[in-house]
Parts: structure tokens; sequence; C-alpha cells
């Protein structure tokens, strides 16, 4: 029986080196070298200022929305189709999200739904870049600009995603990354904040280590979190961007493989927009039927082939729920498939995948 799992972590760079390290000179905890490191490292990679690494990407939303000041009675603008981390972010600092709808051409955040949804309450635009392709950012930029709004980029899913030739997270006032194991690098568990704004980022590093007044030992003059990433977690993570060129390559390849060998009629692969670069964080499927979902994973499974859907729409979950209307991001979530996604996947493995699919859409 094969055994293909949806994602998995390639560790056989300096990982085990540099957490020796850190085990050999005793710093294990939130102080050391590899946090300096990864911070400069990860910000360079991605061009953006300012870099505060935490402890998970759920936690960089959190911070991030505290760093531009949103709070009770406000209300931010996100997708329905998201990861319940987006979200929760929000309800964190007391906020309402509003919900939007999706496109069918790209599977992002609708803009003229964002347009439709801004009321005196709207603070911000929380902006996911699902499953790694860029949202329009210049049509979201805009709105923000003529209604004084500020951008939140949830950039989880899209590290090697390019919008207009710069990495995601150089449009908004803060972006979120997310470092957890399926991520395309990874620390383990842990996240980043960054801003072109040096304040915003300041903010951020107050926030995350227990509101430390500057220059002052152990007081604390506001409320803040012990949201830090570990010396060890970011040892990980300096070894990962030592690789980073060649995990995004390797996603790109795989991207190519899916679209040149999923040849049957009635399968749709995630598109990728003009002039954005999608990072394949998941390499994702529609299926032309709702009905024909779940009977193609159970296929793949039979054959040891794990599989996702896409995430179910926020706004049907119980604490979520609304009237709303959002009909492509439902229709969206009912039928589609996050396929393995790893980069370091066999052309063997990627032939029994996509002969699977090819199969069972021809007779469904």
């Amino acid at each position: 029986m094969n055994n293909i799992p949806i994602y998995k972590p390639d560790l056989s760079g300096n990982e085990k080196a540099y957490v020796d390290e850190c085990l050999d000179s005793t710093w294990i905890s939130s102080k050391g070298s590899f946090i300096e490191k990864f911070e400069t490292g990860f910000a360079k990679f991605t061009g953006i200022d300012n870099a505060v690494s935490v402890s998970n990407g759920t936690v960089a939303l959190h911070i991030a929305l505290l760093a531009l000041g949103i709070g009770p009675d406000d209300e931010v603008i996100v997708p329905t189709l998201t990861y319940i981390a987006s979200v929760n972010a929000i309800t964190y600092v007391g906020a309402k999200p509003v919900f939007i709808d999706s496109l069918e051409s790209t599977w992002q955040m609708d803009p003229e739904d964002i347009a439709r949804k801004i009321t005196d309450k709207t603070k911000a635009i929380m902006v996911v870049h699902l499953y790694g392709q860029p949202c329009d950012m210049d049509s979201i930029a805009a709105i923000a600009k003529d209604n004084d709004l500020k951008i939140i980029e949830d950039c989880a899913e899209a590290i090697g995603g390019m919008y207009n030739g710069q990495h995601v997270g150089n449009v908004g006032d803060v972006a979120a990354f997310s470092f957890f194991g399926n991520k395309t690098i990874t620390t383990g568990e842990g996240g980043m904040v960054l801003s072109n704004d040096r304040a915003t980022a300041d903010k951020a590093r107050k926030l995350k280590g227990q509101g430390l007044a500057e220059g002052r030992e152990y007081w604390h003059d506001i409320i803040g979190y012990n949201y830090r990433l570990t010396n060890m977690s970011a040892a990980v993570g300096v070894a990962q961007l030592e690789r980073i060129d060649d995990f995004i390559t390797a996603k790109f390849a795989l991207a190519q493989a899916y679209k040149e060998n999923l040849t049957a009629k009635g399968i749709t692969f995630h598109p990728e927009a003009k002039g954005t670069t999608n990072s394949y964080w998941m390499c994702s499927i529609l299926v032309d039927e709702p009905s024909k979902r779940d009977g193609l994973r159970e296929a793949l499974k039979a054959k040891g082939i794990e599989t996702r859907p896409l995430f179910f729409p926020i706004h049907t979950m119980p604490m979520y729920q609304d009237e709303g209307n959002y009909p492509v991001a439902v229709d969206l979530a009912a039928r589609g498939i996050n396929l393995p996604s790893w980069p370091g996947l066999e052309s063997d493995d990627i032939k029994l995948i996509t002969d699977t699919i090819n199969e069972f859409m021809e007779t469904a």
C-alpha cells in the first residue's frame, strides 16, 4: 500500500546541526543568535523592512491587529473562504468579522463585495492569499485608501507568492506569516509579523514580549503577551531559509506537473492571475460537480493518497453563522480538493495521483 501524505517537511539541511548548537550553548528559549538571524533573513527574502518573530501564525495575526489598534466595536472585512485562524484573530481583539464572497476566477476575496460591505465601523481589511494565490491588491488597496482603512495581509499560505514583482505582504500595513509544519518553510510552530512601518513593527515586538517597556528592567507599561519564538525554533527556520529558493522551485515544478498530467474533463486546477505568482502552497483542483468530490477523495484514499477538502466557509460554522449570501465561496468549498503538495514528491507518485484522478473523472 502506498502512503502519500498531503504534506511533509524537508528537514535534511542544517536543521539538526543548528538545534544542536542551541542545546550546546543552552540558549533554548526566547533569546539567542538564531532569532535575529531568522528575522533578518526572512525580512530580506520578502523585501519587507521589519520582521518580528512570534510563536505561531495565529499569534502573528492577533499581534498584527493589535499593533494597528483594532479593537472592540470595530469591523474587519475578511473572506469567508479561509482557515479559521484568520477570523478567530479578529474575534480575539473584540472586533466583528464581516465576511466577503470569493471570485470564481482566482478563489480570492471579491473587491466589489468588499466595497459593498464597508460601514462607518469598518477599520480594516484582512486580505488572505488563499492557498498561495495573491489577491487583487491594486483594487483592494484603492478601496482601503478611499475609505481610510488599514490592510492586514494574511500570508500564512503564500511564502513565495508575488504580486506585480513584489513578495506578498508589501502592500498592506502589516503582514502575518506562518511556519507550521506544513508550510513552505517550517519552524515546527512559528510565525512572523512584518511591516514596512517601523512603529508598527516596534509595537508588535513590544506586544509579543509581555509589554515590556524599553530601557527599564521588568517594567511593563501595556498589557502584552508571551508570544515569543524560541531560539531552537528559529534555528530550524534559519536552516530552512538556506534552501527556500529550492523549495519554491520544486513546488512550482510540482504544480506544473499536475497541470500537464490532469487531462480528464471536469477538472480545473487552481488558476494563476495575471501579474501574480501563485506560491502553490497547496496544489488544489475543482471537480465540475460537488457530488463527485467525495467519491474522488475515496478513490485516492484507496490507493494510499491523502487529500483534503477546501476550507469550509467560516460563515457556516456555529459561532460565526450569518444569513449573508456567499454563493461562490460555498460552491468552491463544495467542489475543491487539496492534493499532496510537498516539494519532494516523486514523479511516480505524481503519476499515480493524476492517473487515479483522470480515471475516476472519465467514468464518474
